[in-house]
């Protein structure tokens, strides 16, 4: 195995553990970092789509004493099988827009310029959704109904657009939907299980001509990678968000997308003809 490329997937997974569940888009700093590194083509694509299962099954580990609890709790449980069905609602808007528009996203947005400018817009939109008054209407995902599901899906699709972030929409999506802090980052959580198993699952047969067995051993580094830095990620966001705001989340993607246009108009990196 190439030691650059291993050493390509190494960063790309640590980058995508880190920013996975941050409102800082894992999409947007892969594309970046992934035009910086020259790590880019079909199989890099697939290959940066495959390592969020790895940031997946760390959420999956984190949480599964409350996942079992659901799963046993459907057959006989009212409230597993609503917090099921709200789940499988909020999944539903971006699994049809991502199907009908994969493509045509990937192709005319997934470029560092469009992230540098989703990057920014974000984090403003996130200062005004922290500044505003918070009204608290629902303490915990399992108060949620449907409707407020749905419209907590409807705002991760708009995480189609790199640099917007997912769990960003989803969260700032669901405070302003009267969710708590908690319940907001916890139902984001829940809802990346779905949302990004059907993207892996997309990606691999997409890519399944380019992708070789050769290939398996960049793949798990990147997967492991992910894995490991993700869980630690999501232990330290839990404990971060108990008594913070995500006002740092959002300077800093202010901060990260105007250094990228900067260094674009500045001719030090010509970021307009990247694609990744």
């Amino acid at each position: 195995m190439d030691i650059w490329v291993a050493f390509q997937a190494l960063i790309l997974g640590v980058i995508e553990g880190l920013t996975e569940f941050l409102p800082v888009s894992s999409t947007g700093h892969l594309i970046v970092a992934g035009d910086l590194l020259g790590f880019k083509g079909e199989k890099a694509t697939a290959f940066k789509i495959i390592i969020q299962l790895g940031a997946i099954l760390a959420v999956i580990w984190e949480f599964r004493e409350r996942i079992l609890s659901v799963v046993r709790g459907l057959p006989r449980e009212h409230s597993a099988r609503r917090f099921s069905v709200n789940l499988l609602i909020a999944f539903l808007p971006a699994a049809i827009i991502g199907l009908l528009f994969a493509d045509f996203i990937e192709y005319w947005l997934f470029n560092p310029i469009t992230v540098a400018s989703a990057l920014i817009l974000g984090g403003v939109i996130m200062i005004w959704a922290e500044k505003r008054q918070h009204t608290v209407r629902v303490e915990s995902v399992e108060d949620m109904n449907w409707v407020l599901a749905l419209k907590v899906g409807f705002a991760q699709c708009l995480a189609m657009i790199p640099g917007t972030s997912r769990s960003g929409a989803t969260i700032i999506g669901g405070l302003a939907l009267g969710l708590s802090r908690k319940a907001a980052t916890e139902f984001s959580f829940f809802l990346a299980m779905p949302t990004m198993i059907g993207a892996t699952t997309y990606s691999l047969f997409k890519y399944r001509e380019s992708l070789q067995w050769s290939d398996l051993p960049v793949f798990a580094i990147g997967f492991g990678t992910t894995f490991v830095v993700a869980m630690l990620t999501v232990r330290a966001l839990l404990k971060f968000i108990a008594s913070h705001s995500y006002q740092l989340f959002a300077w800093y993607r202010i901060a990260f997308g105007m250094l990228i246009l900067a260094t674009w108009q500045l001719h030090v990196i010509d970021w307009s003809t990247a694609r990744s």
